[in-house]
């Protein structure tokens, strides 16, 4: 009785005060969040978030991506929820060895599941024990994921779940033990083995080994809520409780990775209106105090498992940037005890500038973490702050900033020149004027590099010459382009982009007229992948909205409905290299694919592509940036392409074809790069341009 007594004073006085101090914690975390700045656009179509939830959290699928390790998680998540009727009945079993569960506790069904459950739970957890260590071993600093996190809270979390799976399987053969089912039977059907073992025990000793156990089942699992109480940073417990609300409240309720557009640049919970700001406007994240609810609960929801830092190309060409150390670095800094005003960027600060203006904003991050937060977003926050406020920034983007202002576009060509690639074209162009003649189809926009840069004129070339040769009917702006406002926007400078993008609006708003998005004959097709974002995605949240095609889409849509027809047989071996805003912004992986092999040319993947592919370095204004620190990532691409043996790398944006050009260059490698469409033109004219088959510096 003095054992009982002492037992259920322990168990139940733990429980109390774990419970307690969770649910003081967790009224602390609410008035966190609440105290975060206002973002309103998370809580529309509630329906839709609840269902991507449901699918995302209980399907796993993002975790089953990494196969092994997510099916591991999946039934370690499935036996945090299932076994909490165990849990329960421990409570009873320091009373009376002999207690179940009222209705299902002796039915064989549940007794089953039970078993199978923890079993399968344990498994688990030590075969995720078993991946970390292998990680551990031999994947060594830069190279492991793992580097900066907390370790000793995977250990400890880790131990629990073992300690708990331990508790429940001791308790099954005890029980079995205690009702003499010590052979194989429908009650015992995994355990039975374990009762056996525990049969020569006297009836005390088995009724006292079940109280003892049921109270060790219930310290550690109290102990655990007291250990997570006790520290806000502890995402990877925490996340078991926070990471299906933050996914529920993603930027998209279609359940589609924060990625494409950016967000609008809120104050107060309201889109800023830079025409004529209020004097009280937040300008980006500057301090914890800018830190949206949703920001806060991205921080706390972290893992700490850094599969965004094993797929970053600032981190893996030696960049200070990770990922997982930047929102730890802001989770840290948001949770601790400073004042509101303390700044977040800058020297001595969480974050140093070299972190902040390392990012590509590729979208590697966004793409791969399990619990969606929304990492590009944050640093365009804190680069808008940095920009807009403090006016501290790479030296090089002063220069970029004042081309787009002066001259339209980020190297300050002259605006007369953004036709100068039509009089190279052997075929008549039309240019508008005014309104877009009804006759016309589709609005060919060159963009900027498409217009001045060299090696992207030779794809706008291309894609109009298959334009005119398919008979599809198509005009352009000439000098009415000016640049969408992609650099300025990637790049923080969110007051210019406003001003690009209205003048750009203003001009599509002339063209169009009267044309109707919805009747389908409001269409651009674009080479550029980030013009394809920025206008078709960004500029909707002006109110603005068309229809957008990449020359990829409708140059494979011309090829299948045979108004193109490949008639040269290749005799090139080609990787495609994915460009991070066709692929992870966007989502389009297969119409350059299936182009290419239209052409009949060998394709070779690169083992890292489609949503996995690795960066060329130019976006998030990189591209006019120097790359000071560590290696340059368009080296580290075109390592990679040189390995598969390839004659030619294929690219789809004018600003991929640059770097991987660029790095071929620097490697003295003879591998040529050009345009999908330049494969595809070669591959249809009876007669191919020997400009497309010579060497590098003529292909590029």
């Amino acid at each position: 009785m003095t054992l009982t007594l002492a037992l259920m004073i322990g168990a139940y006085g733990i429980t109390i005060a774990a419970l307690t101090l969770l649910a003081i914690r967790v009224r602390q975390l609410i008035g966190i969040y609440k105290k975060g700045a206002a973002d309103p656009t998370r809580s529309g179509n509630r329906g839709a978030r609840l269902k991507n939830t449901l699918k995302e959290t209980l399907g796993h699928t993002k975790m089953l991506n990494f196969t092994a390790t997510g099916i591991a998680h999946w039934f370690v998540m499935i036996g945090f929820g299932a076994l909490f009727g165990t849990l329960v009945q421990a409570y009873f079993l320091i009373i009376n060895p002999r207690w179940s569960l009222p209705v299902i506790g002796h039915v064989w069904p549940y007794e089953y599941f039970v078993e199978l459950i923890t079993w399968l739970t344990g498994v688990s957890i030590v075969t995720l024990i078993g991946i970390r260590q292998f990680t551990r071993f031999f994947h060594k600093g830069r190279t492991s994921r793992f580097l900066g996190s907390g370790n000793w809270k995977a250990y400890y979390v880790e131990a629990t779940i073992l300690a708990i799976v331990f508790c429940v399987i001791a308790l099954r053969g005890l029980e079995g033990a205690l009702s003499e089912e010590t052979t194989r039977n429908r009650h015992y059907v995994t355990t039975w083995w374990i009762a056996e073992m525990f049969k020569e025990l006297t009836l005390s000793q088995i009724t006292t080994s079940i109280q003892v156990i049921a109270a060790v089942k219930i310290f550690v699992s109290m102990l655990w809520f007291v250990v997570i109480a006790s520290n806000f940073t502890m995402g990877i417990a925490w996340h078991r409780f926070l990471a299906p609300f933050n996914i529920f409240f993603k930027r998209n309720a279609n359940g589609k990775n924060s990625l494409g557009p950016l967000p609008e640049m809120l104050s107060h919970g309201k889109p800023v209106n830079f025409e004529d700001p209020a004097e009280d406007d937040v300008f980006g994240l500057g301090n914890r105090g800018d830190i949206s609810w949703k920001g806060l609960l991205d921080m706390t929801s972290c893992t700490e498992c850094g599969r965004c830092q094993s797929v970053c190309p600032a981190w893996h060409t030696d960049k200070p940037l990770s990922p997982k150390l930047l929102i730890m670095a802001m989770r840290d800094h948001a949770m601790s005890k400073v004042v509101e005003n303390e700044v977040l960027v800058g020297e001595n600060a969480p974050i140093s500038l070299d972190v902040l203006w390392s990012c590509t904003t590729c979208g590697a991050c966004v793409n791969e973490c399990p619990v969606d937060i929304e990492h590009v977003d944050h640093i365009v926050n804190m680069r808008r702050f940095q920009v807009l406020v403090e006016s501290e920034f790479p030296t090089e983007l002063g220069g970029t900033f004042r081309n787009l202002e002066k001259a339209g576009n980020p190297w300050g060509a002259n605006r007369n020149d953004r036709e100068s690639w039509i009089a190279e074209c052997d075929f008549p162009i039309k240019v508008v004027e005014g309104v877009l003649p009804d006759e016309v189809e589709y609005l060919f926009w060159v963009g900027c590099a498409g217009a001045y840069e060299e090696r992207a004129k030779k794809t706008t070339k291309a894609v109009a010459e298959l334009l005119h040769m398919a008979g599809v009917n198509f005009a352009v702006l000439g000098k009415r382009e000016t640049c969408t406002g992609d650099p300025a926007r990637r790049s923080g400078n969110e007051f210019l982009y406003q001003v690009l993008s209205r003048e750009n609006i203003e001009t599509f708003n002339e063209v169009f007229a009267t044309r109707d998005v919805s009747k389908g004959n409001k269409k651009i097709v674009v080479t550029c992948p980030h013009c394809f974002t920025t206008i078709g995605r960004d500029y909707a949240q002006s109110g603005f909205e068309l229809t957008m095609v990449h020359h990829t889409q409708l140059l494979n849509q011309l090829v299948r409905e045979k108004k193109l027809i490949p008639v040269n047989k290749a005799t090139t071996s080609l990787t495609y290299h994915d460009p991070c805003y066709l692929g992870r912004h966007n989502e389009i992986y297969q119409p350059p694919r299936e182009l290419l092999n239209a052409t009949g040319v060998k394709v070779t993947e690169m083992p890292r592509n489609q949503e996995r592919s690795f960066c060329c370095g130019a976006g998030g204004g990189r591209m006019w940036m120097e790359e000071k620190i560590g290696e340059r990532i368009n080296l580290n691409r075109v390592d990679e392409a040189i390995a598969t043996g390839v004659d030619e790398v294929a690219v789809a944006c004018p600003f991929c074809r640059v770097m991987v050009t660029d790095g071929m260059t620097a490697r003295e490698s003879d591998v040529e790069v050009l345009d999908v469409a330049q494969a595809l033109l070669r591959a249809v004219k009876p007669q191919p341009e020997p400009s497309l088959s010579s060497d590098n510096s003529q292909i590029s």
